[in-house]
């Protein structure tokens, strides 16, 4: 699997300093539970965890939740959070995407925000996704609408300037999953590179793996 080669160890330190992220996070975390797939009973993971901001936001909705990410620094900030709020049900786990590890463990639902633009090939990563789910499990992405490569101010490490719905909507189809619907999940407001101030839309999608394959 071909990832990110940005140096997130680099940022973690101060990632959660800006107060943009941290309503982004809400901001999706609301859009999932507007959906209404996630349950106490579930097991679920947080791919491309970061901090944690979206994982935390999700841990008193289900009975466990693992973060993974291929920073350690990234997780070293989110394992000191888990410690600091004595969270049982939580864990990180640091997973070197491009050395090709594969998903191994199941769950009842994979969350991912903001991670997939930095994933080269999507559609073997979407299929992994499917194949980890539990019957009947739920995947929700959320990432940017189409944006011109404006969003970051710098792309070292982005491999999609946003997505088409349409198209990702495609590869989920491709994949496997059923129930596949999409919504506005946040509007983040910042400076492009040039200083202009631009609304970069980010969505939410989501599908469902059948709850027995054909045989």
């Amino acid at each position: 699997m071909n990832v990110e080669k940005r140096n997130f160890d680099e940022d973690a330190a101060a990632w959660d300093e800006h107060p943009a992220r941290i309503k982004l996070a809400q901001d999706i975390a609301d859009a999932i539970q507007s959906k209404r797939v996630l349950r106490s009973y579930m097991d679920i993971m947080d791919f491309g965890c970061g901090t944690g901001l979206l994982t935390l936001q999700l841990q008193p909705l289900v009975h466990s939740i693992v973060g993974i990410d291929s920073s350690q620094g990234m997780l070293d900030v989110f394992n000191a959070k888990i410690e600091k709020l004595k969270l049982a049900n939580i864990r990180s786990v640091l997973v070197q995407y491009e050395r090709g590890y594969s998903l191994i463990e199941k769950y009842h639902a994979i969350v991912s925000s903001m991670t997939l633009h930095h994933v080269k090939d999507i559609r073997p990563l979407v299929q992994q996704f499917y194949d980890t789910l539990l019957p009947s499990g739920f995947l929700c992405i959320a990432d940017l609408d189409l944006d011109d490569g404006r969003f970051h101010d710098d792309n070292t490490g982005v491999f999609h300037f946003g997505f088409d719905r349409k198209k990702l909507r495609n590869i989920f189809k491709e994949a496997g999953f059923d129930s596949i619907q999409d919504i506005r999940a946040a509007v983040v407001v910042k400076p492009t590179r040039n200083g202009e101030m631009k609304s970069f839309a980010v969505f939410l999608m989501t599908g469902q793996k059948k709850s027995h394959e054909p045989t």
